[in-house]
């Protein structure tokens, strides 16, 4: 199955014809850099629609795409921007920050030890009663029952041997891994705007 198959499948894309009776509340913006790819895949990067509005009149953003959905003020009718792009290069951060979410995002939400998506935690590759310490090259993924498993145990011990080795990932990495796991509900003005690595189909 193609790429862009399994994405379609999992993030069903909102149609354009329900945006004249969508709720305000549904109507936000995706954030695209100055180069006009995503602030961030995973979370997606996203505002609020007031937020948006605020943004254009600032003239801090451009409107790439917007909602049939309007807005209106005493003066003016308006259109809630569906896609918006920031006027000024915002450089992401080199290496993201040390999180539970980051983690099992680095390790795609799968166990390293035995690939189960279910009842994750995370495991010090060497335990902490042997030294091991709480950082991105010593913290695996691991469902409960693995973890159970391996106890305080390094992987030779307890034979088992994670399927890749803990590295501290960067900005890029995790926005590529991000990709791989869409929001259940995506606007199809989006539809450009991510995802744009892939390969067209004839």
């Amino acid at each position: 199955m193609f790429k862009a198959e399994l994405i379609e499948r999992a993030a069903t894309f909102r149609s354009a014809v329900e945006d004249p009776t969508r709720r305000l509340e549904s109507c936000p913006s995706l954030v695209l850099n100055a180069d006009y790819t995503p602030l961030s895949y995973y979370p997606l990067s996203l505002w609020p629609w007031q937020t948006a509005i605020k943004a254009v009149f600032l003239e801090r953003v451009d409107i790439v795409a917007s909602y049939d959905r309007l807005v209106h003020s005493v003066s003016l009718d308006m259109q809630i921007p569906s896609v918006i792009a920031l006027r000024q290069y915002v450089k992401p951060s080199e290496f993201p920050a040390f999180t539970r979410f980051n983690l099992f995002l680095r390790d795609r939400f799968q166990c390293q030890y035995c690939g189960s998506e279910q009842h994750l935690t995370f495991d010090h590759v060497v335990p902490r009663r042997l030294g091991g310490r709480t950082t991105w090259e010593n913290i695996l993924t691991a469902c409960a029952p693995c973890n159970m498993k391996k106890g305080g145990r390094t992987p030779k011990q307890a034979h088992m041997h994670p399927l890749v080795e803990p590295i501290r990932p960067t900005h890029w990495q995790l926005q590529q891994h991000g990709k791989q796991f869409p929001p259940n509900y995506l606007h199809e003005t989006w539809r450009d705007w991510l995802y744009w690595d892939i390969e067209l189909e004839a």
